[in-house]
């Protein structure tokens, strides 16, 4: 069969053919050049374009971002794709303010010269070395970040242009010290109020639901019936622990790890010494006359540790004799290290030691010597050792052949359970909400909720929950989305109606008592005919009350004292509250501090206001067009 496909390929008309389709191929490839556009766009906005690749960095950046912010937390929130969503739409959203700023500036003939961008390039920290600008410091941080000199200038310039125009309008927002002292007053205003609280269940015996009321409850709120989706799941899961049990190790595997990891059974010598500096100053020869004659007088048996507080530029270590901290190698300045692990006898002084700091005179105080834990000693921890680095390479190999074979033969778990040296485990019914600790990270979730894992009943990739620990799994039940029946959830229909029903009496009831009140009428017997009674709560806050939420919310935004000053409300738990305000306890006057930061906070809330109907209010006027999905 092959032979005679070769053969007739050779014949004129195959060769006629193939030549046509070659041409189609080059032609089409050409053509394909020639017709392709550059860069596709985001979006619009009054004409300029935001290129996929300027999203795409910003997007980038914003990750960064967060990332720095939530640490290890944000791979959870990242493996949520609604949450990125939101991410890159916040981001396309800055972008179009941003565009909308400097289409404002230029309209408005703002410009930023060469020179202030260059005095804001000079000044910025991230580009200096002790305080001074570094031009190698500069170019290495733009190539790490890949942008080239002009293009870092060109964004510079347009965040300076946009700050023009942000500034230009937060500097329009102020407050006045009458506006701060009455937010002041307000904000620390107390009462005096009293209160009935009347519980719901009082009123229980006079609810009855009927039949149809429950049926009209169902299918006015027959969404909120469905069931969640729920899986049960088969799985294997393999630990680097797990393979330490049978794992081996010879005497000789023992020596050569204890040899080729000597240093981890090593204890540096360190050194504890008492200094005195002498800076270079203006005069680098006058600093070591003195540091010579400050030297003279130690070896003649004056006090070191005056010396040092008379003497020593090192501020922090002369008030304590010239003292500092245990160090190792690597930890000082070559020169003076090597001066102070030179010295072996306690109350040893060296001679002048220069180092970039300046001239040093040193006593040794106390050394540690450099000690090596003998292998008989540390046997058992480099046989642990030894075991954990055999376990982890043990399971990497067996990672890549779980991965192969969870892939080959999808339709079931043995031969990886087989190469796992595990058994298969599987899990109860759960949902999103209840997932068990092994699969209940957000990204495991999203690993197991998908259509290849329940509607085609696949393995699943090897999955990765944390250093050295591995799950593969696949499908054992599925309970998909249901309605439940009337009948499943009568007995919650008919408490929900319960609990509104009998809070409604309890505000119906606490109604009439208000009436009664403000009609003047003694309600003593009422109250104890419930066993409830007036509760009072003296100089209550705005804020941090003991009394329910709902009581002092109430109370402050009744707007008069005295018998005018009453409502009833619902309050939590299927309760009614009567509320009396008594007494509106002014606040005392604000001093200047507490107005000086009330004033600032409130500017502030009004430059946000501001900026955000103002970017708002260019969004409005402008023609914006989002070319892409988000």
């Amino acid at each position: 069969m092959l032979e005679k496909i070769r053969e007739g390929s050779q014949g004129f008309w195959a060769k006629a053919i193939l030549g046509l389709v070659c041409i189609t191929f080059a032609l089409a490839g050409v053509g394909s050049y020639l017709n392709t556009r550059g860069e596709q766009p985001v979006a619009s906005v009054n004409g300029t374009e935001i290129g996929t690749a300027a999203f795409e960095r910003a997007y980038e950046n914003e990750r960064a971002r967060l990332e720095s912010q939530y640490g290890d937390s944000f791979a959870d929130l990242a493996s949520d794709s609604g949450y990125l969503k939101q991410i890159r739409q916040s981001v396309l959203d800055r972008l179009i303010a941003e565009t909308l700023f400097e289409q404002t500036a230029e309209q408005m003939g703002l410009r930023i010269s060469a020179e202030q961008i260059k005095q804001r390039i000079v000044n910025m920290k991230e580009f200096q070395l002790d305080g001074k600008f570094s031009n190698d410091t500069y170019l290495a941080i733009l190539r790490q970040v890949g942008y080239q000199p002009s293009t870092f200038r060109d964004t510079m310039r347009s965040d300076m242009t946009r700050q023009q125009v942000v500034q230009a309008l937060l500097g329009t927002d102020f407050a006045l010290e009458t506006e701060a002292q009455q937010v002041y007053q307000l904000q620390q205003q107390t009462r005096d109020i009293r209160y009935i609280q009347v519980p719901g269940s009082d009123f229980a015996d006079q609810v009855e639901i009927s039949e149809q009321e429950i049926n009209q409850y169902y299918q006015s709120h027959i969404a909120q019936f469905d069931t969640q989706e729920k899986v049960s799941l088969d799985y294997v899961e393999l630990k680097a622990s797990d393979l330490q049990a049978d794992i081996e190790v010879s005497d000789d595997e023992v020596n050569q790890y204890y040899q080729d990891n000597i240093d981890t059974y090593r204890t540096e010598g360190q050194r504890k010494v008492a200094h005195i500096l002498i800076e270079f100053g203006d005069d680098e020869d006058a600093s070591q006359a003195t540091a010579e004659e400050v030297l003279s007088k130690v070896q003649a048996g004056e006090d070191f540790a005056k010396l040092a507080a008379q003497y020593s530029a090192d501020i922090s270590s002369a008030e304590n004799g010239g003292e500092l901290d245990w160090f190792s190698k690597g930890d000082m300045d070559p020169a003076f290290e090597e001066a102070a692990f030179a010295m072996t006898e306690a109350g040893q002084v060296s001679a002048v030691v220069k180092s970039s700091f300046g001239f040093h005179i040193m006593k040794l105080v106390d050394s540690k010597q450099e000690q090596v834990t003998p292998l008989a000693e540390a046997r058992e921890q480099v046989i642990a050792s030894l075991k954990q680095e055999k376990a982890l390479n043990k399971l990497y190999a067996l990672h890549q052949r779980m991965s192969e074979v969870a892939f080959e033969v999808p339709d079931n778990l043995d031969e990886v359970a087989e190469i796992a040296g595990q058994k298969i485990q599987s899990t109860e019914l759960f949902s999103r909400n209840d997932a068990p600790e092994l699969f209940s990270q957000p990204a495991m979730l999203n690993a197991v909720f998908t259509d290849e894992i329940i509607y085609q009943g696949v393995n699943s990739e090897v999955n990765e929950l944390g250093d050295n620990h591995l799950v593969v799994f696949r499908m054992h039940d599925h309970q998909p989305v249901r309605t439940r029946t009337v009948d499943e959830v009568t007995a919650e229909i008919s408490d929900t109606l319960k609990a509104t029903k009998m809070q409604q009496a309890a505000v119906e009831w606490t109604q009439t008592l208000l009436t009664q009140l403000n009609e003047g009428q003694d309600i003593t017997a009422q109250l104890q005919d419930k066993s409830v009674q007036w509760q009072e709560q003296q100089a209550m806050p705005r804020y941090g009350s003991a009394v329910a939420p709902a009581i002092s919310n109430e109370a402050f935004k009744l707007a008069s004292e005295g018998t005018l000053s009453r409502s009833v409300i619902e309050i939590g738990g299927g309760d009614a509250a009567l509320v009396e305000v008594q007494k509106i306890n002014a606040a005392e006057t604000a001093d200047d501090n507490q107005l000086a930061g009330l004033k600032q906070r409130l500017q502030s809330l009004k430059s946000q206001q501001a900026m955000s109907s103002f970017v708002e209010a260019l969004k409005a006027q402008a023609d914006i067009e989002v070319f892409a999905k988000i």
